[in-house]
């Protein structure tokens, strides 16, 4: 492969802002694997954020981007899976997999699909240094009446658009708004675009931790919701207090903490709601913490348990999953928000999650 800009490329990045900014390009933000492609004739390689191949996860989009690309590019975009009419994060990340049976399986039953949004490069030229405006106009051109699986993805410089695209594509899977400058040539690896993503609270029942890495304060709090049958279901973690903040709530806790299978000691984890934590048809069930995952690997999730008693409240931007049947999870880390002393344990469910109104992925994208 012999490309004017050549793998791996570490993607473009956004950082967090509170509202849509002015005078910007505007795009949707999507919930799936950002995925740079390199296509140098029939060679077709997919570089991760992490700059590593995920080309034998995706056969059937390497194909359709062999078909639909021009012969030398580098573009920008997200491989997503799209469900009933929805982005579906949960079977994009089924399709990492290590058996390459199972590889062509869910690329039949799940098959995924890429979204560009930047032109990297296109035949001898690198388009790195062109502002953002130009290296747009040059990938609608290039992309012009691209066929799925492969899509342009839609963009407007109408702040108030952009608003309204913030409102309605959530009902689609989709995470926000990302906010370009104009002028901007393409900076690898700079958070120097803008987002604006959903935020939401919940009041959620603190039932674990996790130590930090320099030691016995709290590295994350792991977190609880009730579902209809009255079981207490692992959502997620939140995380990323201030050094001092870790050593109070150590000392908040330690009142609450039980012995057993998360702290590897004593005889009384059978009282705790996650005590079959490392079973696995206990993972099968029910959400429960530290499973095992293509993700964490060898990773040791070990965690110490807490008597179920304290709630907080906390932000989080995407739930993914289904609340209904007590498997939803924050899709990212959740932000601590305050204690919660006039709520009961029980009164933490998941009725009290916002569920986004329905928008069909086809109309974002324009497909049908």
């Amino acid at each position: 492969m012999r490309l004017p800009v050549m793998p791996p490329v570490k993607p473009m990045l956004a950082k967090a802002v509170p509202e849509i900014p002015a005078g910007m390009q505007y795009e949707a933000k999507w919930d799936g694997f950002r995925c740079l492609v390199f296509r140098d004739g029939e060679e077709v390689m997919l570089g991760s954020r992490t700059g590593k191949p995920l080309g034998r996860y995706f056969p059937e989009l390497v194909e359709a981007l062999r078909e639909r690309l021009p012969r030398r590019c580098v573009l920008d975009g997200e491989v997503v899976v799209a469900r009933g009419g929805r982005l579906d994060f949960d079977a994009l990340s089924e399709r990492i997999h290590p058996a390459a049976s199972r590889v062509r399986l869910l690329a039949g039953t799940t098959p995924s699909s890429y979204v560009a949004f930047d032109l990297l490069a296109l035949g001898e030229e690198s388009l790195v240094a062109r502002p953002q405006r130009e290296r747009r106009e040059r990938l609608e051109g290039v992309l012009a009446g691209v066929a799925p699986p492969v899509y342009l993805a839609p963009a407007t410089d109408d702040r108030a658009v952009a608003g309204e695209w913030f409102g309605r594509f959530e009902g689609a899977g989709l995470d926000g708004i990302v906010a370009k400058p104009p002028g901007l040539p393409y900076r690898e690896n700079q958070r120097v675009m803008f987002k604006v993503k959903h935020e939401r609270t919940a009041d959620c029942v603190v039932a674990g931790l996790r130590f930090h890495k320099s030691g016995p304060v709290v590295g994350s709090l792991l977190l609880g919701l009730y579902d209809e049958e009255g079981a207490l279901q692992h959502v997620g973690v939140c995380a990323a207090f201030p050094m001092k903040r870790r050593a109070e709530l150590m000392e908040e806790l330690e009142p609450l903490r039980m012995d057993g299978p998360g702290a590897r000691s004593g005889q009384h984890g059978a009282e705790h709601p996650w005590a079959h934590w490392a079973e696995a048809e206990a993972q099968e069930a029910g959400r429960l913490p530290g499973g095992p995952s293509r993700w964490t690997g060898t990773k040791d999730l070990s965690w110490v348990p807490l008597r179920p008693e304290r709630v907080c409240e906390v932000a989080y931007d995407h739930m993914e999953g289904s609340a209904a049947s007590g498997r939803a999870r924050f899709r990212h880390t959740a932000r601590w928000r305050r204690w919660r002393p006039d709520r009961t344990p029980e009164s933490c469910t998941y009725a009290q999650v916002d569920e986004p109104v329905r928008y069909e992925l086809g109309a974002v994208l324009g497909d049908g």
